[in-house]
């Protein structure tokens, strides 16, 4: 396949305020490396998002602008965060209780390979030469209640990262609720794929030519 078509789907900020927009009011959320980050801008009104990063904060508010920053209030992907009011630090060990313990309800994370079954690979290529960088992504997706994945539908080689089976290594097995990329919202079932939403001048069929699976069409949607 070809490398993917530009100007077609969701930019990544698009992509970032379609996640908001399903994140429930209150939510206890946290976001992972890349895309998810973006997620701090698109608090839809009349909502409030807690943001908990397992470097030890709760109450993580978005990126400074630059220059505007703490050098040392970052998030655990070493980027300058804010700390929104009646923001709480804490111990590592402590973060780590809260997603162990099932305190935290969300976290969105991004990906490598997703498989219809809902196995996530997002830490690692297998290649001899990766760099390892799993982060704590193994104990969210075995914690958090719902685990969302943000990530563009294919590579930039054009491969889908939607598929039958990963070939990464896993990050966890049947993890994965909705996926949300540049071209739809995608829902794990018992049955595989579903596509939930498409995106603006995407038609069901691109989309199935860009993955790796089969995919359900929307109307066989128990949610529509």
């Amino acid at each position: 396949m070809s490398s993917v078509e530009p100007n077609v789907g969701l930019a990544r900020d698009e992509m970032a305020q379609r996640v908001a927009a399903d994140i429930p009011d209150g939510a206890y959320v946290n976001l992972g490396i890349g895309i998810p980050e973006l997620i701090t801008k698109f608090v839809p009104e009349g909502r409030e998002f807690i943001y908990h990063t397992e470097n030890g904060l709760l109450g993580m508010g978005p990126s400074p602008e630059e220059g505007q920053g703490e050098p040392e209030l970052i998030n655990a992907g070493k980027r300058q965060v804010t700390a929104l009011p009646g923001a709480a630090y804490f111990h590592h060990a402590d973060s780590f209780a809260m997603i162990r313990g099932g305190h935290i309800d969300l976290c969105v994370l991004g990906a490598l390979q997703v498989s219809e079954g809902g196995d996530l690979a997002n830490w690692s290529t297998g290649a001899p030469d990766a760099i390892p960088a799993v982060g704590g992504a193994m104990d969210l997706v075995a914690g958090v209640k719902l685990v969302y994945v943000i990530t563009q539908h294919c590579t930039k080689k054009g491969e889908p990262k939607l598929i039958e089976s990963c070939t990464y290594p896993l990050t966890g097995t049947g993890v994965v609720n909705r996926i949300y990329t540049d071209l739809a919202v995608i829902d794990v079932t018992p049955e595989g794929f579903q596509v939930f939403e498409l995106s603006p001048g995407v038609d069901f069929d691109y989309v199935q030519e860009r993955t790796g699976a089969k995919l359900l069409d929307r109307s066989h949607s128990t949610d529509s």
